[in-house]
């Protein structure tokens, strides 16, 4: 590296403001994850602006909530960026050599909740663990879940994922030892309220091990999840 370089690496840090953003460029390196950029809300410029600055200190991208429409615009000037329709994100790796760390399984009730399950797989994947998943397997056909009781008990952290009422993560709590994340869902008819009925059950859950995440956030699970299993694997960043 030259001293030029040097010199505009240094001035980005702790982090590049762009008026309209203040990017955290050393949070990679505080936390062993860069920041995540939420896509609702961010013009298109602001969105193109922010997801090219975040590759200079970073090799790994994520963009959550991203409609087709955004990432038309994110691959017009990254054109190495991926996107996962059914998740809504957007990501960019450019280095994805080092070996995935198995451990993750992500368990969702109904094929409605997949959009916050496959985000909660694709933020898992993209810090470096090697995610399982289980899709469909609620509590209202329980045999289709415990037709994968060797699988649930192979793992080293559970994301359940589960709107309507909310149960599958306290019946996946009282057959596994790991730790249980809960994200509850907004899917449901009218008493769902949105998904709250699922995040009071979920709350409130009488099985142990379980902590629960805000409605629909499958990034904040997924997160979890991933840093819990690298910390038992060993290679979490101190």
């Amino acid at each position: 590296m030259n001293v030029d370089d040097a010199l505009g690496k240094l001035r980005t840090l702790p982090y590049e403001d762009l008026d309209f953003a203040k990017l955290d460029h050393h949070r990679d390196l505080r936390t062993g994850f860069p920041e995540v950029i939420y896509a609702p809300g961010k013009t298109p410029e602001q969105l193109t602006q922010i997801a090219q600055s975040m590759t200079k200190s970073s090799s790994k991208v994520l963009i959550t909530r991203a409609d087709p429409e955004a990432y038309d615009i994110v691959h017009k000037v990254l054109p190495e960026a991926r996107y996962n329709k059914l998740a809504r994100t957007i990501v960019l790796e450019r280095d994805n050599e080092t070996p995935l760390v198995p451990g993750v399984l992500i368990v969702a009730a109904g094929t409605a909740d997949l959009p916050v399950a496959e985000e909660a797989a694709v933020t898992a994947e993209l810090m470096g663990n090697d995610v399982k998943k289980l899709w469909d397997v609620g509590v209202a056909g329980v045999h289709r879940l415990l037709e994968h009781l060797s699988i649930l008990q192979e793992a080293k952290v559970v994301v359940a994922v589960a709107g309507m009422e909310g149960a599958l993560p306290s019946l996946v709590g009282g057959l596994v030892s790991s730790p249980v994340i809960a994200v509850p869902t907004s899917v449901g008819y009218g008493a769902n309220f949105h998904g709250l009925a699922a995040l009071l059950a979920m709350i409130n859950s009488c099985s142990p091990g379980i902590a629960v995440v805000n409605i629909d956030n499958g990034f904040g699970a997924g997160y979890m999840a991933g840093t819990i299993n690298l910390a038992i694997a060993g290679t979490l960043r101190k």
